[in-house]
């Protein structure tokens, strides 16, 4: 059997296979108040498997933190119910569910932090977009954080996880990925600070360590996992040597003994792919700075992730866009079975369409079955 169909041990849990459900923003929350909708409880239930991992979308950690209207908060008690489902929902199959967390930081807009200001290490020219309830806007003009305002976002991430636990997670994960607010500290290109939060790449990942140390406050470092995204494109980020960057930030997070590292390939974007065919490369370079579960996500088909785990360069592999419309996913890769392709227009906000409503591979097998018979039985009535 190929490896990415056997068990794997991923901090304190045991997985019974390595296809991972990868943390996916839908815009599917019950407004006002970013409550977990009930057909969010429904999609992570259906897509949840027998000892399989499903890493929950991000959650933002305040109202200062969030960038989409519509987006999954933790931050109020009228949430928790709503969060408390969707960790049922995957228990009640066998899963285990990790929740990430995040500050957006200068993605963001002014009708979405309740009129303030976003915030970001430095102020950096940034043509982002935010979602509001006029749709993608620009993302409005951010401030630069005082240095006393940083230990009460590193408290916001503490609360978070403790809601987090108090709904019944099974870990969580910190988002250091995609040019959101924790990346922002760690690359150079939005980093300028010259006092203990930037500089040298030691101090660039202050605020990274202190969020993290939050989490494992909490749950514990063998229940935290981390997302970054090495060379990525999404919010404007940049590093001026990301392998370097990204090696140190290894070695800071193997020191930890967290539950694994999640890295995004270069070749994705946000829910497109920049370089089609581009080989995994971030994986590989981080590999020997990391001695835990690594976890590859982005731009993974069936054969290309089967190979990686292989390799050794990562031992699970993350799927959103597959993932998304194919709810037995783990299931149909074993068999090579074929997937349902995945309706782009229905990522960011809509309804059940497109989002709780794509049947296993079993359900079309079934009515096919059951159209056969009902016209075996009508052809022996004519008869």
């Amino acid at each position: 059997m190929k490896k990415l169909f056997t068990s794997a041990k991923v901090g304190a849990y045991t997985l019974k296979h390595r296809v991972v459900l990868a943390p996916m923003t839908r815009v599917r929350t019950l407004q006002p108040g970013d409550i977990p909708s009930p057909m969010m409880a429904d999609f992570y239930g259906q897509r949840a498997s027998d000892g399989g991992l499903e890493i929950i979308e991000a959650a933002s950690i305040s109202v200062q933190a969030r960038s989409y209207l519509g987006a999954a908060s933790i931050y109020h008690d009228d949430q928790h119910e709503g969060w408390k489902a969707i960790a049922d929902a995957v228990h009640a199959k066998g899963g285990r569910a990790f929740l990430q967390l995040i500050h957006g930081g200068r993605q963001s807009h002014v009708d979405v932090t309740g009129g303030a200001h976003p915030v970001a290490p430095s102020v950096v020219p940034f043509d982002g977009v935010a979602l509001t309830k006029d749709g993608f806007v620009p993302a409005s003009p951010h401030r630069a954080l005082e240095i006393g305002e940083i230990a009460e976002i590193v408290e916001d991430f503490r609360r978070a996880a403790e809601r987090a636990r108090k709904a019944g997670f099974d870990g969580v994960e910190l988002h250091a990925a995609n040019g959101y607010l924790v990346d922002q500290f760690i690359q150079d290109g939005t980093n300028r600070r010259t006092d203990a939060y930037g500089g040298p790449i030691g101090n660039r990942v202050r605020f990274l360590r202190e969020s993290l140390e939050a989490l494992i406050s909490v749950f514990g470092a063998d229940r935290v996992g981390v997302r970054i995204s090495p060379s990525g494109e999404w919010g404007g980020i940049s590093d001026s040597n990301p392998q370097a960057t990204f090696s140190h930030v290894a070695k800071v997070l193997d020191s930890y003994g967290i539950a694994y590292l999640h890295v995004i390939e270069p070749r994705v974007k946000g829910d497109d792919t920049l370089h089609e065919g581009h080989p995994a490369v971030a994986a590989a370079y981080l590999r020997p700075h990391f001695s835990g579960p690594i976890i590859a996500a982005g731009g993974f088909g069936r054969d290309s992730a089967i190979a990686i785990v292989e390799s050794g360069d990562a031992d699970l592999v993350a799927f959103g866009r597959h993932f998304s419309s194919n709810p037995d996913l783990p299931f149909r890769l074993q068999h090579d079975l074929p997937l349902t392709p995945y309706v782009r227009s229905a990522f960011w906000g809509g309804t059940e369409e497109n989002y709780s409503d794509f049947p296993t591979y079993e359900a079309p097998q079934a009515s096919h079955r059951i159209a056969e018979e009902a016209d075996d039985v009508a052809d022996t009535k004519a008869a």
